[in-house]
């Protein structure tokens, strides 16, 4: 008799670190589901997103390419339009393949890319008449709630109580939604379900009673080495001006940021676990490939600095478990170095279906069991004069910042806290000099030069920080909702 082919359950979440599960050595956060994936299959501790930024690091996952061979280097650009997602091969191999929440699609934030169906929840509502959580908001009374994920802008790092119960949040929306996707589903029929969390992401808005689960004085304080100034680039700079951060250091603030970040990802811990029971009570958890991840990290005031785009630990670094019985092991830490690419293959594999050329990535089961363990894998984000590049194997992490010029090397077993870079040392030159070979290597290989000069970087004009404080700050009112900020006799007033 043939064996059915798995249903397979992939959950992301936006903007997780790597270091917020309790299993993984986390004393303050609390997780029970996400511990749970943990036991009873295969933490992969050195995963690190193709690209620390929410576009292209989806556009890396569904592609199953680094950004250099997608052409998608940063939020700006628009994902290729050629087909070969991973979702369309499920859907042609006769996967029932559906989506709930954000999916950060560009340049149609609404495409299917593949997907048979999607229910849409997308950060700023910018899908419009199509974000479906919207939709639902207004149906429940609460369309007088149009900052649904959070006020951005000024308040883009400020955490906040959500606006809404925790029944009408998107976290537990995008929960309800997977639910009822998992009920209907004929016990005989394989399904790719991906369900999508915007949380953790800022701005940090738990719903009531959550938003209560940490308090701010029980928090540990922002990891903050001496060398910090020495270790932010171009972008860290640049970010922590357009969000808010770089007119000077307040210890509670970052607490609180902390302790509302953390309830953000407990929250969606919770719904994972409602998932792992929906499956149980169906009979199909052992029967599902589950696969858990983030597209990257956030910094939370590590390094002084804020937000994602960087190649250090916090905003690199990302959470990645898989559980499927016979397949993975029980409770298996593997530190080999992996990546979102690696999901592509390993759904494939998962499927029956044949490896698809072209593909980056390894099988996260056959890295599991010892394949590849002197692997590198890469991360690229922006392309030109502010781009960062890094190759990262079991030792060594080695990046490069086109806009300062330098160059980043960690010794990764002797220094897991990435305090002080090694790239000037004069007993590391060879090993600086094999990691760069092998990061510029990997670009010319595949046909990417665009950043090269012959054996060396290019060297693009630096850019600046504007001398005015108040610069370039983030804005982000949706359009959508202007109309909402209008109050007669105030906001019109000569």
């Amino acid at each position: 008799m043939l064996q059915r082919r798995p249903n397979i359950l992939f959950i992301i979440t936006d903007q997780q670190r790597a270091d917020t599960i309790a299993a993984g050595g986390n004393p303050v956060i609390k997780t029970p589901a996400l511990d749970r994936l943990c036991r009873d299959g295969v933490r992969f501790s050195s995963a690190y997103t193709p690209s620390p930024e929410c576009v292209p690091a989806r556009c890396s996952l569904i592609y199953g390419r680094y950004p250099h061979r997608t052409g998608c280097f940063s939020n700006a650009n628009p994902m290729p339009s050629d087909e070969g997602t991973l979702m369309q091969r499920l859907t042609e191999a006769g996967y029932r393949t559906h989506a709930v929440g954000k999916l950060h699609f560009t340049p149609d934030i609404a495409a299917l890319r593949g997907l048979q169906s999607r229910e849409i929840q997308e950060e700023v509502g910018v899908a419009g008449d199509h974000d479906h959580y919207l939709a639902y908001l207004r149906r429940a009374g609460l369309g007088h709630i149009y900052d649904a994920m959070g006020p951005r802008g000024e308040m883009y790092y400020i955490p906040q109580p959500a606006q809404m119960a925790a029944e009408h949040h998107a976290t537990n929306w995008v929960a309800e939604r997977s639910l009822a996707f998992l009920r209907e589903q004929p016990a005989d029929e394989p399904f790719f379900l991906w369900t999508s969390f915007i949380h953790p992401h800022p701005p940090f808005s738990p719903p009531t009673p959550w938003n209560k689960l940490y308090r701010a004085a029980l928090m540990p304080p922002p990891h903050v080495p001496e060398e910090s100034a020495f270790l932010m680039t171009h972008i860290n700079r640049y970010q922590n001006r357009y969000k808010y951060r770089d007119q000077g250091r307040d210890l509670n603030l970052f607490r609180v940021m902390k302790a509302y970040y953390y309830a953000c990802i407990s929250f969606v811990d919770y719904q994972v676990g409602r998932l792992l029971q929906a499956l149980e009570e169906l009979g199909q958890l052992d029967n599902t490939l589950i696969v858990y991840s983030s597209d990257h990290g956030e910094y939370l005031g590590d390094y002084n600095c804020f937000g994602k785009r960087g190649m250090l630990n916090p905003p690199a670094n990302i959470p990645l478990l898989a559980r499927w019985p016979g397949h993975f092991a029980v409770g298996q830490v593997c530190d080999t170095p992996a990546s979102l690419v690696d999901i592509y293959p390993t759904l494939m594999a998962a499927a029956g279906i044949p490896r698809p050329e072209g593909l980056d990535g390894i099988d996260l089961a056959e890295l599991a069991e010892g394949a590849s363990a002197d692997r590198t894998v890469y991360s690229q984000w922006s392309q030109g004069p502010d781009a960062l590049y890094m190759a990262l194997d079991r030792q060594w992490k080695y990046y490069y910042s086109a806009a300062d010029r330098q160059e980043y090397l960690f010794e990764r077993q002797q220094d897991p806290q990435e305090l002080r870079s090694r790239a000037g040392l004069s007993f590391t030159q060879g090993d600086l000099r094999r990691m760069r070979e092998r990061m510029q290597g990997r670009l010319r290989d595949d046909g990417y030069e665009e950043p090269l000069d012959g054996d060396g970087w290019r060297l693009y004009d630096q850019p600046r920080m504007p001398a005015d404080p108040d610069a370039g700050l983030l804005i982000q009112d949706p359009s959508w909702a202007v109309p909402f900020q209008h109050i007669p006799g105030y906001s019109d007033a000569d």
